[in-house]
């Protein structure tokens, strides 16, 4: 298959339209975005490609041009691709948007989204519509153009099977059930009769889609470079059977989950879309998650009989067992083009560059910071200590001031004289999720070791400045609050995708499924059906890749947090009591049914955490909170964290620093800070309209599915508006 040596020179230059012309000029919108119309010079164009077997191969590649890519890059590409639109993450608990000239801002924060505006991702501008017109078109030419293989024709209808399935999960996942088209249109027809199918008929007709492309044994479990026809490097980001498979568990785990698969309706059940079961099923069957299940099974069984995918350890990238290379594991698993536990990607550009054109999202990240997702304090603390356990603040009730383990929330130093070292104490990945106080600013690509001048994220710190402080000049008072268009405004920045100066000059992907992802979808389906250790078991692969499982898994851990929450509970509650008194001493005081093992709902949260630490600004938080009808996540007052600089001044008491390290401090030869107070604060620029309502609202749950547009709706095809729109 020849076409595959310039696969990505093609997928790259294609990025926004089709190869072949007659996707180009359309009549009339009819339908989404122009799927109906009828491309001028239609016969011409269509005899030119299909008669050609270069021709249609190219045809093949430019619809991987109009995948989903979750990182903005481009106002010309589609509604989500564009850079004053933002991220799905931003949405929920852990992140948040500090640019007030975009869409999550401007819409969603102020609640004044309406069916008149474009969600994150289009219904109708989100070249959904035109990948799965060009799919169906190639489906049906396919038999007749010369100079192919069957091997060829079978490679590429299932291709075109799965890109049709992928772009119809994008919209299934924040719409519900959609019109099904199942073959193209001439364009020339006077009506269309589309009507808006159930949840049941969408979620059948992507995974039958994806079965006829898995059954058919056309498509390459991996590109593993035993020839040149299956050479990852040309060939990186087409469909195979591995990302077919997880594919339609993701859809099926979905499907499962309590958005669809309930007895009650997320919306009250009153509305014609709740009626007609285009938002739910109608009930709840667990038969779903067994369904689930069993993809998840056959994924893993296949992978054990084929091999290939694993997910990126520290002696794969020629680290040690420490922080920095589990650090550096985890983000060549995600960011390396190859990796291993990628399953399917999708890329838009070259390489990472600060002047890349088209490509703004690393550009826009660093100056002006317009696409910084800040981390919030809910989001830090969800990772856990080095050892695996749970994170939790030292308090001094006498002082108001918080405190990490002894003063060390994210790194423990020794230095003098003839020694420095510096170790991280915390989770590996949330050095790589966020950027934190006193992390080295690089963590060098090739080599896996942290370098160079710390990020100074205290109050007056070289980087953060006073972007969390608002200065009174009439009262001479400092507020907490965080500052717009400023990064490291909530006390921290992102680093997921970024990686300062490191991924300079590396390709760009965005990864749509990953292997990390499985192994965790398959613990939840495992906890759904009451396999509660194999659940346990499957989590712990993802944490071992880490360094988590070093001391004691998340079993022992939770139980043992379990422990010290009653111990706390029970001395608040009885004050002048004997610690000898104290009836909860260890595990096995505790009440069984409340112990991770034994507890279902407590297993789901925690792999929800999980799925959170390791997946970060992938979606799949947003997915979460959308499956699980988490409205609490959508109403809690978020916060920030403002951290001090400490310091002796000459009577040896200590005092907070306003001033930088680098410069005078370190110049000097005075040492690197190593103590800080820290103060949590509350977001409120802006304050989001859903903080503080009642999660069970209406006004809240109107929010899990999106709203069609109006002009989409009034075309008449059979377009049911979501309930609450």
């Amino acid at each position: 298959m020849k076409q595959h040596k310039k696969f990505i020179l093609k997928v790259s230059a294609a990025v926004c339209v089709l190869a072949s012309v007659f996707t180009a000029c359309t009549d009339k919108i009819a339908f989404g975005d122009s799927f109906l119309d009828k491309p001028s010079g239609n016969s011409v164009t269509e005899d030119t490609v299909f008669n050609n077997a270069e021709y249609t191969k190219q045809y093949l590649n430019s619809i991987y041009a109009l995948q989903y890519y979750g990182l903005p890059y481009n106002n010309n590409c589609g509604n989500s691709a564009s850079p004053w639109t933002g991220k799905f993450d931003q949405l929920t608990d852990c992140w948040v948007m500090h640019w007030d000239n975009n869409t999550i801002y401007n819409s969603y924060y102020t609640g004044t989204l309406d069916a008149t505006q474009n969600p994150l991702l289009s219904y109708s501008n989100d070249n959904v519509w035109q990948a799965v017109r060009a799919g169906w078109k190639l489906i049906e030419h396919l038999p007749t153009v010369p100079g192919l293989s069957s091997e060829e024709r079978a490679s590429m209808k299932a291709q075109a099977q799965c890109l049709i399935a992928a772009r119809y999960f994008d919209l299934f996942a924040v719409y519900g059930g959609l019109p099904l088209v199942d073959h193209s249109y001439s364009g020339s027809e006077g009506s269309y009769n589309l009507p808006r199918a159930s949840v049941d008929s969408t979620v059948v007709f992507m995974t039958n889609l994806l079965d006829s492309a898995i059954n058919s044994n056309a498509l390459r479990w991996a590109y593993d470079g035993n020839t040149t026809e299956t050479d990852a490097t040309n060939n990186i980001g087409r469909w195979t059977k591995a990302g077919a498979m997880a594919l339609k568990a993701k859809i099926l785990t979905f499907a499962a989950s309590p958005i669809f698969n309930s007895d009650e309706p997320y919306y009250g059940g009153s509305s014609d879309a709740e009626k007609q079961h285009l938002v739910w099923y109608g009930n709840y069957d667990e038969a779903r998650w067994e369904k689930a299940l069993k993809a998840c099974q056959d994924f893993f069984t296949q992978l054990s009989q084929n091999g290939w995918y694993h997910l990126t350890t520290p002696s794969d990238v020629g680290c040690s067992d420490n922080c920095d290379g589990y650090r550096q594991a985890y983000r060549k698993g995600y960011a390396a083009q190859g990796s291993r536990e990628i399953l399917h990607s999708v890329r838009v550009a070259g390489i990472d560059a600060f002047k890349a054109g088209t490509y703004t999202w690393h550009q826009w990240l660093d100056n002006p910071p317009r696409q910084n997702c800040l981390p919030t304090v809910e989001y830090v603390e969800m990772f856990p200590w080095s050892d695996g356990q749970s994170f939790n603040w030292c308090v001094d009730s006498t002082k108001n001031k918080i405190y990490g383990s002894n003063g060390r929330l994210f790194y423990k130093v020794k230095q003098n004289a003839k020694i420095y070292e510096k170790t991280g104490t915390r989770d590996p990945r949330l050095y790589e999720e966020c950027i934190v106080n006193g992390q080295p600013k690089s963590l060098d690509w090739s080599k896996g070791n942290s370098t160079g001048d710390i990020y100074e994220l205290w109050v007056g710190g070289y980087d953060a400045g006073y972007n969390v402080v608002a200065h009174d000049e009439k009262t001479g008072q400092n507020t907490l609050i965080e500052a717009l268009t400023k990064r490291y405004a909530t006390g921290f920045d992102q680093n997921k995708y970024y990686m300062n100066q490191d991924y300079l000059r590396q390709y760009t992907q965005w990864v749509y499924l990953s292997l990390d992802e499985m192994y965790l979808m398959y613990a939840e389906c495992l906890a759904q059906t009451n396999h509660t250790q194999e659940a346990i078991d499957q989590i712990e692969v993802v944490r071992k890749r880490v360094g988590l499982d070093k001391s004691h898994d998340i079993q022992y851990w939770f139980n043992q947090n379990l422990v010290n929450v009653y111990n706390y509970k029970w001395k608040v509650e009885h004050p002048n009591a004997k610690s000898s008194e104290n009836p909860y001493k260890s595990v096995s005081d505790l009440d069984p049914n409340i112990l991770l093992q034994n507890n279902k709902d407590s297993l789901i949260g925690e792999i929800l955490r999980e799925r959170a630490r390791e997946l970060g600004l992938s979606n799949n938080h947003y997915y979460d909170m959308v499956r699980y009808k988490r409205g609490d996540w959508m109403t809690e007052q978020l916060h920030g964290l403002a951290i001090y600089r400490m310091q002796k001044n000459s009577k040896n008491k200590w005092v907070r620093n306003y001033g930088p390290y680098l410069g005078n401090d370190k110049s000097s030869g005075e040492d690197e800070p190593t103590r800080f107070e820290y103060a949590k604060f509350k977001l409120q620029n802006p304050r989001h309209v859903l903080w503080g309502q009642n999660p069970k609202s209406q006004t809240v749950t109107k929010w899990f599915l999106w709203p069609f547009p109006q002009t989409e709706v009034n075309k008449g095809y059979g377009l049911v508006q979501n309930p609450g729109w």
